[in-house]
């Protein structure tokens, strides 16, 4: 059997077996719980980002917050990078994919070339009469001259993917890809959740200036009480600079909370993708719900995280790289043509003398490179290494936000319960301080305090309801998009 046939029959029965150098990939391994140490009943799965997530914030009933959402998805510049970085990946899918197939070319040319005059010398050259012999020197005829070239033609070169090169490159760039949809919906998600909080934040805010107003209606009815009875003489002049202080100190918090507003009111504007002077939203008096948490949810708990479904699939993508790089200690076949025509005169190009052709392959194969593609290998080896890394950190991640979400929400709801106890009982002293106060019994300190009292424990009723809801959404988050779905499919 000759050279040639042995390459051949070698790179023929590779590509039928379809051979790929490098480690063929499986999922690293995280160490996941059984259950959540927060929450009795909830489990975990695999992540699965591919699962449904419905409208979540669906659960706090808003029209308003609906409609920002909504908006998110179309203007939200990072989701816009995101989907244009995906877009870039499916690029490279197709790009990769191109090399599967053989590459061909055209060509034309033509060429103008001259010659430079060539002067030979003659073998014996002649002699004189008088014994004087000539130079020998001759000039070589059609050594010299002008000539046009034209030349038409096609060339072919096709890479035999004999040790999986291309697949594995392929592979790579496929699982990159998929990563970059996941990162396009762990972006939507992570704006939908920014907005969400921001929104509910400002709702809260709503209500603490709804607070003050109220309170400074109160303070001002007890400052004119106050005055009255200094003008009757049976109050103090501390009594009216103590009610005027806490009236204009309910003011002063009143105004700070207005900043507060407007810089959420200009966050949101940014997140649906909107210049702050566009967007203007009304106030209300009124939070949502804090949605209830079922008590038992199916084992798909996680499975929509799209960030653990990124990290996963890169850590994918680096093991493929390890056969791109193995595959350069093998030689590399090349299956190259070319054809045409070629004439000193175009009138004839295309005639049958005229033409051209070569076909052949070539073996490639480097001897020598001082380790470079060992060190390639040990790198992607390394980047391979990292991106299990990141996977399982990311999954612990995961679940220390549903457990941080969890736990969160639990005592807060009672903390609420408590602090809610508080805020009555501190108005009904209020109540009875003022009627004290009135009756003579007490100074107008007590009052003071008693009003301080009331308002700090009220706003804290309302803080505790708006940490509250900033929690469950980011349980949400942590879940990759709620439960609800995900109950109506199991």
């Amino acid at each position: 059997m000759s050279t040639r046939t042995a390459v051949g029959s070698l790179a023929l029965a590779c590509a039928l077996a379809a051979c790929s150098v490098g480690p063929d990939y499986k999922r690293p391994h995280a160490e996941t719980p059984p259950a959540f140490k927060e929450a009795e009943g909830w489990k975990v799965a695999e992540p699965n980002d591919s699962a449904p997530r419905g409208n979540w914030w669906d659960l706090y009933n808003d029209p308003v917050l609906d409609k920002l959402v909504q908006q998110v998805q179309i203007s939200n510049q990072n989701v816009v990078l995101a989907e244009a970085q995906y877009r870039q990946a499916l690029a490279l899918v197709s790009e990769a994919r191109a090399n599967y197939f053989p590459q061909l070319s055209a060509n034309a040319s033509t060429t103008r070339s001259q010659n430079a005059l060539v002067t030979g010398v003659s073998g014996a050259g002649t002699t004189t009469p008088g014994g004087t012999g000539t130079g020998g020197n001759q000039t070589i005829p059609g050594a010299s001259g002008t000539r046009t070239t034209d030349r038409v033609g096609l060339s072919l070169s096709w890479e035999i993917d004999v040790w999986g090169r291309i697949r594995r490159q392929v592979e790579s760039n496929q699982a990159a890809a998929v990563a970059s949809q996941s990162d396009l919906a762990n972006a939507l998600l992570s704006a939908q959740a920014m907005l969400a909080q921001s929104y509910l934040q400002l709702r809260a805010t709503d209500t603490d200036i709804d607070l003050y107003e109220k309170s400074i209606v109160a303070y001002e009815r007890a400052l004119k009480i106050t005055m009255n009875r200094y003008d009757a003489g049976v109050a103090q002049r501390t009594d009216v600079t103590q009610a005027q202080g806490q009236l204009e100190s309910a003011k002063a918090a009143g105004y700070d909370l207005q900043v507060t507003r407007a810089t959420l009111e200009h966050a949101i504007a940014v997140l649906v993708g909107k210049p702050p002077a566009e967007l203007n939203i009304e106030r209300t008096n009124t939070l949502p719900a804090v949605p209830e948490i079922p008590v038992m949810v199916p084992a798909s708990l996680l499975e929509r995280r799209p960030d653990i479904a990124a990290a996963e699939r890169r850590a994918a993508a680096a093991n493929a790289l390890i056969g791109v790089a193995r595959s350069a200690y093998f030689p590399n076949l090349t299956l190259s043509g070319s054809g045409g025509y070629e004439s000193n005169t175009f009138n004839h190009l295309f005639s049958v003398p005229n033409r051209f052709w070569s076909l052949g392959p070539e073996l490639a194969q480097t001897i020598f490179d001082a380790g470079a593609i060992h060190a390639q290998v040990k790198q992607n080896i390394a980047a391979y290494d990292a991106g299990v890394a990141t996977y399982r950190q990311t999954v612990l991640s995961a679940f220390q936000d549903v457990e941080d979400n969890l736990a969160t929400l639990r005592w807060l709801a009672q903390e609420a319960t408590a602090e809610a106890a508080a805020a009555a009982a501190a108005e009904q002293t209020l109540s009875i301080t003022e009627n004290q106060y009135q009756a003579g019994t007490v100074d107008y300190l007590n009052v003071v305090i008693a009003q301080q009292a009331a308002l700090t424990a009220e706003r804290a009723v309302r803080d505790l309801a708006s940490r509250r809801l900033a929690a469950s959404v980011g349980l949400l988050k942590a879940l990759g998009g709620g439960w609800q779905t995900t109950m109506l499919t199991h």
